[in-house]
């Protein structure tokens, strides 16, 4: 195994990223380097715990693996995300594409934002890879909007009354929804990027068979592989 650096080259390398002697300016370099290293880690432990879930594993064999309690397990890397979300690697469309899920979950009168509004939320971005991706196979929002409607169908106005509070508060992530965003991460990490863009967003998409938006891009024609390699190509040519 490749080592890491160790302590000495660690505080050498934070030295030099600050420039100066000033300690005040050294101390905030290594709380910006370590949170940098701790949440790299982080993801890259999800996207393999993210492969061994893919492979069938049990959270049993995982946190056993890992040498914590089941709970521990589950809770770290199935809860953690819905409890406290993290957008800081997300680009700006990728955010603005969560803003307007929330819009979509609104329209259905849903008090929650499901994997179905995150892809209604793509069309927000028409210049993102993933709506260009979408697009390009003709899956149009009004397509997904119908192919939708059956799975997951829009509220009568007074069933949503009760919820009004929350709705204005912003809806809450589904467990699925918020697996689908730490997938997301997962799946820059193994691209190599350092953000979180609409390409991420769709290839996470298929992480979860039982995925409302998994089910609606399967049923209007968009497999896995085929997102894989449009997705390619357009980093590709962008140079990414």
């Amino acid at each position: 195994m490749t080592p890491g650096p160790d302590l000495q080259q660690l505080i050498d390398t934070i030295r030099q990223d600050a420039g100066t002697d000033d300690v005040l300016v050294q101390l905030a370099t290594a709380s910006s380097t370590i949170n940098d290293l701790t949440s790299t880690s982080d993801a890259a432990l999800g996207y393999f715990v993210d492969r061994a879930r893919g492979a069938g594993k049990s959270w049993v064999e995982i946190s056993t693996v890992l040498g914590v309690s089941k709970q521990a397990a589950h809770k770290r890397f199935a809860d953690s995300w819905a409890a406290s979300p993290d957008f800081s690697r997300f680009t700006n469309r990728c955010r603005a594409v969560l803003e307007a899920a929330g819009v979509a979950a609104h329209g259905l009168n849903h008090s929650f934002i499901g994997t179905e509004h995150l892809l209604l939320g793509m069309y927000s971005e028409p210049a993102s890879i993933a709506t260009k991706v979408l697009l390009a196979h003709d899956i149009t929002e009004e397509k997904v909007a119908a192919a939708i409607e059956p799975l997951s169908p829009a509220r009568e106005p007074e069933a949503a009354d009760q919820t009004d509070t929350a709705l204005n508060e912003g809806p809450p992530f589904t467990r699925r929804a918020a697996h689908v965003l730490q997938d997301a991460v997962s799946e820059a990490l193994a691209l190599g990027h350092n953000y979180v863009g609409t390409e991420h967003l769709l290839l996470a998409f298929y992480r979860g068979q039982a995925a409302i938006a998994t089910k609606v891009l399967e049923q209007l024609g968009l497999d896995e592989a085929t997102a894989w390699s449009d997705i390619r190509a357009q980093l590709k040519e962008l140079g990414k």
